[in-house]
């Protein structure tokens, strides 16, 4: 069995702890506020939508009849769903100008 040899003139990270410069610290977010914003919209929404257009439905326009009512909240549903995945792509399509624009100013 081989055992490692301990050299005293090597540094662990325990020596250094607190010795030295210090490090910067990047506490800046990892994902933009604007975009937490529009998921939890997206997500009240999803939530709100189909719920308050099943029982809309239900008590106003079809009297009663709650598979059209279920039918109508379920495309809403996806109404909600399309329309993140297009202001999702729709962003990124926005960074990738920007970049590309910033690229072009550095040249």
């Amino acid at each position: 069995m081989a055992s490692r040899r301990i050299v005293n003139t090597e540094k662990t990270y325990l020596d250094n702890d607190g010795k030295g410069a210090p490090e910067r610290s990047d506490i800046a977010p990892a994902v933009p506020t604007a975009v937490i914003w529009k998921l939890l919209s997206f997500t009240f929404a999803m939530i709100t939508l189909p719920i308050g257009t099943y029982f809309f439905m239900v008590r106003f326009v079809v009297k009663g009849n709650a598979t059209y009512a279920g039918a109508v909240a379920a495309i809403m549903a996806n109404v909600v769903l399309i329309s993140y995945v297009i202001v999702a792509m729709k962003e990124d399509q926005s960074e990738r100008m920007e970049e590309e624009e910033k690229r072009k100013k550095a040249l």
